[in-house]
Formats: C-alpha cells, sequence, structure tokens
C-alpha cells in the first residue's frame, strides 16, 4: 500500500466516522447506505467530501452493477462509490458492506414492474 492511500485511509475514516450515513429505502434487494453533500456544513466539510469523491475515483477500481460501471474503493469491509456525476454535480457517497454486497450477487433482482 502506497503512503498516499494510506493517507487516504486514515482520513476517510475520519470522514466516516464524522458524518451520519442513511440506510436507503428505495432497493431493498441491495441494502446500502448514503451520506449526503448538503449535509456536510462544518466550515471544512464540504472540501473534505470532494476529497472523499477524489480519492474513491482516483484510489479505486471499476465493479460493474447491472449495466452500469461504478468505481468502487473498499475500507474496512465497506464499499463506497458514487453515482459518477461531475465533482460539482455529485451530491452523495453510497457504502454497503462487503459482504452484504457478494450476497446480492448471488441473488436475483426483483422483476421489473410493468405500467398498464
Amino acid at each position: 500500500m502506497s503512503q498516499a492511500t494510506e493517507e487516504f485511509d486514515e482520513f476517510f475514516r475520519k470522514f466516516v466516522q464524522d458524518h451520519h450515513w442513511t440506510v436507503a429505502k428505495t432497493m431493498p434487494w441491495a441494502p446500502h447506505e448514503y451520506t449526503l453533500r448538503r449535509n456536510c456544513t462544518g466550515p471544512q466539510d464540504e472540501s473534505d467530501f470532494e476529497r472523499v469523491v477524489l480519492g474513491i475515483r482516483s484510489l479505486g477500481y471499476e465493479e460493474k452493477y447491472g449495466k452500469s460501471t461504478y468505481i468502487r474503493y473498499d475500507l474496512d469491509g465497506w464499499k463506497y462509490w458514487t453515482m459518477g456525476a461531475p465533482l460539482d454535480q455529485t451530491i452523495l457517497i453510497n457504502r454497503a458492506r462487503v459482504n452484504d454486497a457478494a450476497k446480492r450477487l448471488l441473488a436475483p433482482e426483483p422483476a421489473q414492474r410493468t405500467l398498464s
């Protein structure tokens, strides 16, 4: 592990501890949590949020999920990702337990609803 990665991991751990994570309710078959940029209200919080997003994107790796590909970063048994919007339009950081993600790969997604 490079010194840059170790420094980012230390910074990221503090960010994770200092911010509220909300359980996502819209995808019960894919349990995950998120934290929102708008809740980063301290004097350094927005720049810290952006530093984490950039760290995920520059130090992470690609993961395919459905038809999309995201940049994923693993830390302490969690995987973190954003939705890939430009930095100034990124509004959240997602996370899921790595074990939950592995289980999800084996489980079928719910059938798509059709409108009649």
